[in-house]
């Protein structure tokens, strides 16, 4: 199962969030999201266990106190595909015409 956290205090590592939900069984992975560029942590992250003991931290932990902060714990959903951009030089626009609305000027 993998679990989103959110909420979670900017000063947490991974290895306190694995620390946490291995209380309720093996864990596969416990990471905390980060800032590319500065390193920082986004205050949320992923948790993965086996379905039953998953289920069972979602319910213990969901909008408990943890480093300060209560979290939101939840059965992550799948990522949504984003429509791929496109990086042609049409953006829209309208008319290209020249009539910039002005009216005739003859």
């Amino acid at each position: 199962m993998n679990i989103f956290v959110s909420n979670i205090n900017y000063a947490t590592k991974d290895h306190q969030l694995q620390e946490l939900f291995e209380g309720y069984g093996e864990v596969s992975s416990a990471k905390i999201i980060t800032d590319r560029e500065t390193g920082r942590s986004k205050g949320f992250g992923f948790v993965e266990m086996g379905d039953a003991e998953g289920r069972q931290a979602v319910e213990a932990l969901n909008q408990k106190e943890f480093n300060g902060k209560i979290l939101n714990v939840t059965e992550a959903r799948p990522r949504e595909e984003k429509p791929r951009r496109s990086f042609d030089n049409n953006r829209g626009g309208g008319d290209r015409g020249g009539n910039r609305g002005g009216g005739n000027r003859w």
